[in-house]
């Protein structure tokens, strides 16, 4: 009614109709424009903020800034101190995989005719630098197997690029130590394994050129005869002054009787590798040796006949505690083995929390800065190179790129160093252990310089070529992106992390190990379809993001496969299941991880206690949850 009332009025009240409608049509547009839009999503890449929580300098008392003074020394003191016995147990855990395994990786060198296939070259130095956890030792062994002549330079690329690979398990294992933190753990193991994807992309790329060409074999072959190098010293000890009397003190190995197995001694397969005598000296004379199948007089010869003649045990000056022990080498090694990892896990819990309540506030704001800080325009791209120059000379300081990988991924992971940092600093660390190698080329014998040095060039230029792949040009840095898409699912899924070291470290090295034992045609058969089939899902993957529009109907998802074929969900229930089925007897899992904000309560089904995390079944929030899944336990969580 009032409607048709408007309608009728005169000219003189429509001014009012007017002032009516434009009364009204701000009102409706003004509630769209105060409803609140959708909030940023937080990036989980970013560095947190390490909040001072304590009492600030100027409200101290005198007594209170002495007393905090004093702390923060102390707490100095203990991180160098638990520094240094990190360093001394990766040192231990290296005797102990010699230990363990040192000759079946001297039994493995043996296999001259597995050598010859490039690809098993290239597992049997990834395996050898796994058992013996040392990729000096394994490029030694390959230096003085090209020395005697057993193996050719050129048959002993693949196996120096497989030594860089092996090399880099040592922080990945690290980083599971922050699994009890799902961002932590994030960042650090997408820290650690930025090293690893470095690795094994360059030798995706570079292995297959060198087998066409032989590039790395010719350059370091022209360097070699163009520069007229003389036998040196030996390669300067640093940090070791400084560990040896602590790892010496415990064990100490006769590193040669790998060697010589390799070499093909006789006599040291029946030696211990635990040192025994401290001081030995040689004797060698002049005598007659006769001679076998002997057709005419005389039947013997003057030769050279060498004769060690042992002068002191390790008891006495530098003795080690198994130096009397009547043990085998696998169990002296299984017993290191547990005490190094034990006192290696001990002490990076202890340094990530010492780290994290020195790094707070002003203190974290400055060393963030200092770190991730890039220099201004136009020489930002400088920051990164300098930071490959740090990471070769602590490399070098340390001796050993384990150690200075292993000891930045806590600082990944606690915020401190970003990935974007740490991966320059890799691959510094990748031409620091180079540099320790060259020069102990260097101080070889004039008969064997040569080929010594041109190995240990080859490993040089292999990650000079490496970095000029994947690090100068920004958008070819694919292992930052590939570690952060790796570091994604292994925070949701932190079960995965062991699949990946396994799988890429154990089962691939020695399936295709396995393959070039049973022959050429086997390995082909077997490796270039599932070469195939993962090149035709990458090519997939990346038109489904990019041009879903030129794929067929079916293609544009995989959502015509299984669940468990294209999603870990699956995967997750089934091992979750398994997990809380093994721990059902533990009361732990009744309390939920520090840090771990995404768990849920704790229930009970079937008289088995497990906690409930709806995030992990359903894929994130924004979804609609399903009933809550049994997930990983506390008890489990590391």
């Amino acid at each position: 009614n009032r409607v048709l009332h408007w309608v009728g009025m005169t000219n003189r009240s429509k001014p009012a109709l007017n002032k009516k409608t434009v009364c009204m049509a701000p009102a409706v547009s003004t509630v769209v424009l105060i409803q609140p839009g959708p909030e940023r999503e937080e990036d989980p890449w970013d560095l947190p903020e390490l909040q001072d929580t304590g009492v600030k300098w100027a409200d101290l008392d005198t007594k209170g800034k002495v007393l905090r003074v004093f702390i923060s020394v102390l707490k100095l003191v203990t991180l160098l101190g638990l520094l240094y016995l990190f360093v001394c147990s990766l040192d231990i855990l290296s005797s102990a995989f010699q230990l363990v395994g040192g000759k079946a990786a001297g039994d493995i060198f043996q296999e001259n005719d597995v050598l010859s296939n490039p690809l098993a070259g290239l597992v049997i130095g990834v395996l050898v630098t796994l058992l013996v956890q040392s990729s000096s030792t394994s490029s030694s062994i390959v230096v003085s197997m090209v020395s005697s002549g057993l193996l050719q330079v050129p048959t002993a690329v693949p196996i120096i690029m497989g030594t860089n690979i092996g090399t880099s398990v040592t922080n990945t294992v690290v980083a599971m130590t922050q699994a009890g933190d799902r961002s932590k753990f994030r960042r650090a193991f997408a820290g650690a394994t930025v090293h690893d994807f470095f690795n094994w992309l360059s030798v995706l790329v570079l292995l297959p050129l060198e087998v066409a060409t032989g590039y790395l074999y010719r350059l370091t072959e022209v360097i070699v005869r163009t520069f007229n190098i003389q036998t040196g010293e030996n390669a300067p000890v640093l940090l070791n002054v400084i560990t040896d009397p602590l790892t010496h003190s415990i064990i100490e190995l006769d590193e040669s009787v790998i060697s010589g197995i390799a070499t093909g001694d006789p006599e040291a397969k029946n030696k211990s590798l635990i040192r025994t005598w401290c001081s030995t000296s040689t004797n060698t004379t002049l005598q007659n040796v006769t001679v076998v199948n002997c057709t005419s007089a005389p039947c013997w010869e003057l030769k050279n006949v060498s004769e060690t003649i042992n002068i002191h045990k390790c008891e006495s000056g530098c003795h080690h505690i198994f130096v009397n022990a009547n043990l085998p080498d696998i169990a002296v090694g299984l017993i290191l083995l547990a005490l190094s990892l034990f006192v290696l896990c001990a002490c990076l819990i202890c340094i990530v929390k010492l780290l994290n309540s020195m790094l707070k506030g002003q203190v974290a704001a400055v060393i963030k800065k200092i770190i991730n800080t890039d220099f201004p325009f136009p020489l930002g791209f400088v920051t990164g190179y300098l930071a490959i120059m740090v990471g070769a000379a602590m490399t070098f300081i340390v001796q050993s790129s384990s150690v200075f990988t292993s000891a930045i991924t806590p600082l990944v992971g606690i915020g401190v160093i970003s990935i974007e940092r740490a991966y320059p600093l890799s691959l510094g660390s990748n031409i620091g252990t180079t540099t320790t190698a060259i020069l102990a080329a260097l101080a070889s014998p004039g008969e064997t310089l040569t080929n010594s040095l041109q190995i240990a060039l080859v490993h040089l230029f292999f990650n000079v070529s490496g970095i000029v792949l994947w690090y100068v040009l920004p958008f070819m840095r694919v292992p930052i992106m590939l570690a952060k898409a790796l570091g994604n699912v292994t925070a949701r899924y932190r079960w995965f992390a062991i699949f990946y070291i396994i799988f890429c470290f154990f089962f691939i090295p020695l399936l295709v190990f396995g393959l070039s034992l049973a022959g050429l045609p086997a390995l082909l058969g077997v490796l270039v379809p599932v070469a195939l089939l993962l090149l035709f899902v990458i090519i997939i993957n990346l038109m489904q993001s990019r041009w879903p529009q030129h794929l067929p109907n079916r293609l544009q998802s995989w959502d015509f496969l299984p669940l468990w074929a294209h999603s870990l969900e699956p995967w997750d229930r089934m091992v979750t299941a398994a997990t809380a089925r093994c721990c059902c007897c533990c009361k732990c899992c009744q309390v939920i991880a520090p840090g771990d904000e995404e768990a849920g309560p704790v229930e009970k089904k079937d008289g088995v206690e497990m906690c409930n995390t709806p995030v992990l079944a359903n894929g994130g929030e924004g979804k609609e949850r399903a009933p809550p899944t049994p997930v990983i336990l506390k008890v489990t969580a590391l």
